[in-house]
């Protein structure tokens, strides 16, 4: 894109249009890539009801930032959390420099803005690092110093006189800054690409080597990205709050137009993950979001962003979406008022999104990279999903795949948040598909898991003295050299195979060979009606189908569901999810209205959801 100068832009939307019509040469980030240059704003148009909206909701964020800075500076001095002052201060910023804010060049605010910034210059470290939560932490420190930058560049090219002793104190942050960034590790993949993007925001304002140097270290690993879109975190969270734009900031700061295609490609992905009112699936997801509602605005300016270089129609209609929503959605980290100081940093984006054309409401999307199967059709939407890490590593831990759910369907309003299937298989827990696949009519899920019972240590291996090394059993611990014993063996095979029928689904579950108790977890969204079930005693919001079928109601949309498997002490309506969370008091089980069908193995069970 051709870049526009943010000096002159900040004045507001009556010089905005001259600019855009007008635009500058010399953008290294439109070499070798498409550029809106002389289509997306030649006409000399602002796309004023997106400022207008931005402007309204930061202005009306003032007061909510003034009156919590207490609150916002004890954590930063008690606790060392720089992330929460760099956003105030950057949302302060962004209407004291507004040429169409009510707070433009308001002075009421150069207090609270100089108690922010010499508080981070104070808890600043002297390698120029920030705690926040980890000791002298590189990459909690750079999501703060990409917030600084960016005031930084808006305070310089507004110039006003009020901020100069602000300036002055950033400039000193920054260049502190960048020597630990410039040297320092990280933890995550994320983490690197948001390093490079802060090490980008400083070399841009006081160029030097050694920033470069470290870009171009971290970015010769390569993007962590699969060839369905998604990147190995998986996340709704971590691609539109760190990876995206981290690259965006590089491929415009740094001159590597080939990120911009990084990108692309995620929101490519994204496109098949959104649901009608917003919500992103999140279910492959390898961090803590895979069990949480995640939301589309989070992406809002990253399908602007594209839609406006790439003349992208389908991205255009998500960005409109968005906007036409306004304040009438979910916003999770990124409140609406906070997005105009990006904005104000990238006036481009304030251009007129292009003529938007059809989001694909109809498709079967299979990503093999994560193991998840989405299908749209009409008013309904379903998940299915075989790609959690476990199969491969055994284990339940932070920055895996684990959740079980292995079906999701929407119906309208009615929403099936979850569908777990729970044996009593030696507390392994719950059915974690190692796979799905097409079939001829419909899709297939299958696992095979088993436990053993150890026999006597081969004569070579007997120690007279009886003890034996501390080993892993695979459940549990004990001075048993597990490794050198012989096995008997119980195996526990689940097979689910899924095909569509009369505007639902028809699943048909085969489990065996041992005989255990199990149950199917249904968990609809807190809200809707359910007739037909049996309450569970001493379960909250639980119920139990012992015949015929039961419904699920929400407005005029209705889930049928069953049928019923009886009931019985053989057959208790539990659902163990296994000794790897009971061993450390966690538990597994989803927030909603839960139904239980339960039943012994070896079992074939047809469930249908209409």
């Amino acid at each position: 894109m051709t870049p526009l100068p943010r000096r002159h832009f900040l004045a507001g939307t009556a010089v905005a249009g001259g600019l855009l019509a007008v635009g500058a040469p010399g953008d290294a980030s439109a070499a070798g890539g498409a550029s809106a240059s002389g289509r997306g704003w030649a006409d000399g148009r602002v796309d004023k009801p997106f400022l207008a909206l931005l402007t309204e909701a930061a202005d009306a964020r003032v007061a909510e930032v003034v009156d919590g800075l207490d609150a916002v500076l004890s954590q930063l001095n008690d606790l060392g959390q720089a992330r929460p002052a760099a956003r105030g201060l950057r949302l302060l910023t962004s209407v004291h420099v507004w040429g169409d804010a009510a707070h433009h060049h308001d002075g009421a605010l150069i207090g609270p803005m100089t108690r922010l910034v010499d508080a981070l210059a104070a808890a600043q470290f002297d390698d120029g690092l920030y705690d926040q939560g980890a000791v002298h932490s590189p990459p909690d420190t750079a999501f703060s110093i990409v917030d600084l930058g960016l005031v930084y560049g808006l305070l310089d090219a507004d110039d006003h006189g009020g901020t100069k002793a602000i300036r002055a104190t950033l400039r000193k942050i920054l260049l502190k800054a960048g020597a630990g960034l410039s040297t320092g590790g990280v933890h995550t993949p994320n983490h690197r690409w948001k390093v490079c993007a802060a090490l980008a925001r400083i070399n841009s304002l006081w160029p030097d080597a050694r920033y470069t140097r470290r870009i171009d270290a971290w970015l010769a690993e390569g993007i962590d990205q699969y060839d369905s879109g998604q990147y190995s975190e998986r996340s709704a969270t971590y691609a539109p709050i760190v990876t995206n734009p981290s690259l965006l900031t590089l491929a415009r700061l740094t001159g590597r137009p080939r990120l911009y295609e990084r990108v692309r490609r995620n929101l490519e992905a994204t496109l098949h993950l959104l649901e009608p009112d917003g919500e992103v699936e999140t279910v492959h997801s390898r961090r803590q979001d895979q069990k949480t509602v995640k939301h589309l605005s989070e992406y809002w300016l990253q399908f602007r962003a594209l839609a406006l270089r790439e003349r992208d129609g389908r991205f255009a209609a998500v960005a409109a979406t968005v906007q036409r929503r306004g304040a009438d959605q979910t916003f999770d980290e990124t409140p609406l008022g906070d997005f105009l100081a990006e904005v104000l940093d990238h006036p481009e984006l304030a251009a007129p999104l292009p003529g938007a054309t059809a989001v694909p409401e109809e498709f079967t999307f299979h990503d093999p990279d994560c193991g998840l199967v989405r299908i749209a059709k009409g008013t309904t939407r379903t998940t299915l999903f075989g790609g959690t890490d476990f199969p491969d590593v055994h284990a339940i831990s932070s920055g895996l795949s684990t959740n079980p759910t292995f079906l999701k369907w929407r119906k309208g309003a009615a929403i099936l948040d979850s569908l777990r299937l729970s044996p009593q298989f030696f507390s392994l827990g719950h059915f974690r598909a190692e796979g799905v696949e097409r079939t001829a009519d419909g899709w297939r899920l299958w696992a095979e898991v088993r436990a053993g019972f150890h026999l006597p240590l081969p004569p070579r291996h007997r120690r007279p003295d009886g003890r034996y090394p501390l080993t892993d059993d695979g459940r549990f611990w004990s001075a048993m050299d597990f490794p050198h014993r012989p096995k008997e063996w119980r195996t526990l095979r689940t097979e689910v195979r899924i095909a569509a029928a009369d505007g639902g689904w028809n699943m048909d579950v085969e489990i065996g060979e041992s005989e255990v108790p199990l149950a199917l977890e249904l968990c609809f969204r807190t809200g809707g009606t359910l007739t037909g079930v049996d309450p569970v005693s001493g379960q909250q919001d639980t119920y139990q189908l012992v015949k015929g079928y039961g419904t699920y109601t929400v407005g005029d949309d209705v889930i049928t569901f069953g049928p019923g498997n009886g009931s019985g002490p053989r057959q208790p309506a539990v659902v163990d999810s296994g000794e790897r969370y009971s061993w450390l008091g966690g538990e597994l089980t989803p927030a909603g209205q839960r139904v239980l069908i339960t039943g012994r193995s070896p079992l074939r069970y047809r469930l249908t959801l209409r």
